[in-house]
């Protein structure tokens, strides 16, 4: 008991000694319980609700999530969002680490330029370029196809048809937006690893393709890990690209073709109808994705610093 009361005693004097410290950071835990930690545990609680927005609120327990693993649409949606973020971190992860290695090596000269330009597609706005991209894919004046018409291929109806080529042009135009984001991050990483470690790998008799493999690479795994996280995040947030480029259409255009987890969310509430309590279930299973995703990158990471570990101890 005197333990204790001497544990409390020592907390409340630690409080009173640096009073004037918490009043100085307490705006920021006041706006953040407001603004964030309150809508979090608010949107959690009304996804158990049936929730009009204007009407009285009723408890359903889990009947949002039976509903919604029920909806096909959502499993169309679900598939669809995978589909274009597996696809696309192919050219994101390669194109970014090819580009920040050619910047790195000092072949190209006006180093900051590029990184600005290849930069511009992230703080570009989402409309203007979803714009621009859907007069490149249109069917009759569009670029690609009278690129392609050089080869003697006919057009293709990008954005029409059965709807399955939609999902080109959103690849296409995601792969476009974060290349240049992780670019600039792994340059970063590039700069950040130092010069003896090459030195040594050269004295030692390695050569180019070697030093990549074996150090670069290896090196820059957790920043690897990180835009992987953040671009799995900007996965599961499309929305703007595939409604511009599907005509404003909230079902992803013709069969579906374009429709994406946060098109299929907002199409609940508050833009294409009025289950706000369905919509925040749909909402908590892209979070409960986004956790997964999270998890998933940082064990693969760490069980291949094990495995090495233990190559290297035997």
């Amino acid at each position: 008991m005197a333990e204790k009361k001497k544990k409390k005693n020592s907390f409340a004097q630690t409080l009173y000694k640096n009073r004037v410290a918490y009043v100085y950071i307490a705006p920021f835990f006041i706006l953040f319980a407001a603004f964030s930690l309150f809508p979090i545990v608010a949107g959690f609680g009304l996804s158990f609700f049936r929730w009009d927005g204007m009407s009285a609120m009723h408890f359903i327990g889990v009947e949002n999530y039976i509903n919604l693993f029920k909806d096909v649409l959502f499993w169309r949606a679900l598939g669809n969002t995978l589909l274009i973020g597996i696809i696309a971190h192919i050219p994101i992860l390669l194109g970014g680490l090819i580009l920040a290695y050619i910047l790195n090596s000092k072949l190209v000269k006006g180093e900051n330029i590029f990184k600005t330009i290849y930069f511009m597609p992230m703080v570009t706005s989402s409309v203007a370029i979803s714009i621009i991209f859907q007069q490149l894919f249109s069917n009759n004046y569009g670029v690609i196809n009278w690129f392609l018409g050089l080869f003697g291929v006919s057009p293709i109806n990008w954005l029409g048809g059965d709807g399955s080529l939609i999902k080109v042009a959103v690849i296409t135009m995601f792969a476009w937006k974060w290349i240049g984001w992780n670019m600039v991050i792994y340059l970063a990483g590039m700069q950040g690893i130092s010069q003896d470690v090459y030195e040594a790998a050269k004295m030692d008799g390695a050569n180019h393709t070697q030093t990549v493999f074996k150090i670069t690479i290896p090196l820059l795994k957790p920043i690897i890990v990180f835009t992987l996280i953040q671009s799995s995040i900007g996965m599961f947030n499309l929305f703007t690209e595939p409604f511009i480029l599907t005509n404003s259409s909230w079902t992803g255009g013709i069969n579906n073709g374009g429709l994406t987890l946060m098109m299929y969310l907002l199409n609940k509430a508050p833009q294409g109808g009025t289950a706000y309590g369905y919509a925040s279930s749909v909402a908590y299973v892209i979070t409960l994705l986004v956790v997964c995703f999270s998890v998933i990158f940082n064990k693969w990471s760490s069980e291949k610093d094990d495995t090495k570990k233990r190559r290297k101890a035997a």
